[in-house]
């Protein structure tokens, strides 16, 4: 493949909320008519599993073996978060499962990927794995509906392995994204991954937690990921205005929404209805954002317009013609997101 150059995004100083085409011959939505577009809505949820399969060194639920019990927990408040989107019919709905874990080596996971493809009212449902799982249960679902946010770790899965998960994505016709975590030792690898993927698949990376990249590192990276400007950098966002409490929010087992994953006070509670007059425009508390799925957020950077149309799954709307930020000298790092 032959690599994109780089490109300057201009910045942006407010960001029009970005609706996603409903599907063609969209049937109503019970009990409220047809489905207000202008009403849509990004749901994060994250419930309490936290178990891997993986013994990732840069991921503290590396190889962590959840209780039986916790694991009933799980999918029952998982069950009910989907009796929820299902019931919720008067708006559209996109979910993203952002699990701390591995959530697709669990049935209950994979049976709500596919029931909450077929609604009427969900645009999008994806989730962030890792690919162990095998993807043959996605022939039953809405594939126009349903997405993958995959990640390849080197050491963890051979890369003719993950690249066979990838090839029957393909085959199915699901839409997937691939990304790597930006580590020294990972670069020869994601480029062969580069290489191997069609050119077709989005291959983001993200900035290691705690390196430090040079200019020529960033420059390395970004000839495989023209956006990876946006993750070496943390993003200013205090004051400033996020769609996250507004249009997108976050959600834990129990019901409890907050704005994003990483502002701890609660808003509402899904639940009991609370949700609702909490959204609102509001302005970032916190100084920095350093993570794609809260970054991604932030009105001033434009990002929903980079990703318009695939925002949840990671997906640039214009790739492989996307622009990049441009490389700069060596900064902090992030902590990575999935």
């Amino acid at each position: 493949m032959t690599a994109q150059p780089p490109h300057v995004l201009p910045p942006r100083t407010e960001l029009p909320l970005h609706v996603i085409p409903p599907r063609a011959a969209q049937p109503a939505c019970s009990g409220a008519g047809a489905a207000d577009v202008g009403a849509e809505l990004a749901v994060l949820y994250r419930g309490p599993l936290a178990s891997c399969n993986y013994d990732c060194p840069y991921c503290p639920f590396a190889k962590r073996v959840d209780p039986p019990e916790l694991l009933r927990a799980d999918r029952a408040a998982l069950e009910r978060f989907a009796d929820w989107v299902a019931a919720t019919t008067d708006r559209r709905l996109s979910v993203l499962f952002t699990p701390w874990g591995e959530g697709l080596t669990r049935s209950w996971y994979r049976d709500a990927m596919v029931t909450l493809s077929h609604l009427p009212h969900v645009d999008r449902v994806v989730i962030q794995t890792n690919l162990a799982a095998r993807v043959d249960w996605l022939a039953d679902a809405d594939r126009a509906t349903a997405a993958l946010w995959t990640t390849y770790h080197p050491g963890q899965v051979t890369r003719d392995r993950f690249l066979a998960r990838c090839a029957r994505l393909s085959e199915l016709g699901v839409r997937y994204s691939v990304g790597v975590v930006g580590l020294p030792e990972h670069l020869a690898e994601a480029r062969a991954l580069r290489a191997a993927l069609p050119e077709t698949v989005y291959l983001w990376v993200n900035a290691a937690d705690g390196h430090r990249y040079t200019a020529g590192q960033e420059a390395a990276w970004t000839a495989l990921d023209p956006l990876f400007g946006w993750s070496v950098r943390p993003h200013p966002s205090l004051d400033r205005p996020c769609h996250a409490g507004e249009t997108a929010i976050s959600v834990a087992g129990d019901g409890t929404v907050r704005r994003c994953h990483f502002r701890p006070a609660p808003i509402g509670n899904l639940y009991d209805g609370s949700w609702r007059a909490a959204l609102k425009l509001r302005a970032c508390d916190a100084a920095l954002c350093d993570c794609h799925i809260g970054y991604v957020h932030l009105k001033p950077l434009g990002l929903r317009d980079v990703f318009a149309g695939g925002v949840l799954e990671r997906i640039p709307a214009a790739w492989p013609a996307v622009t990049s930020p441009s490389v700069q000298t060596a900064q902090p790092i992030p902590s990575p997101g999935r």
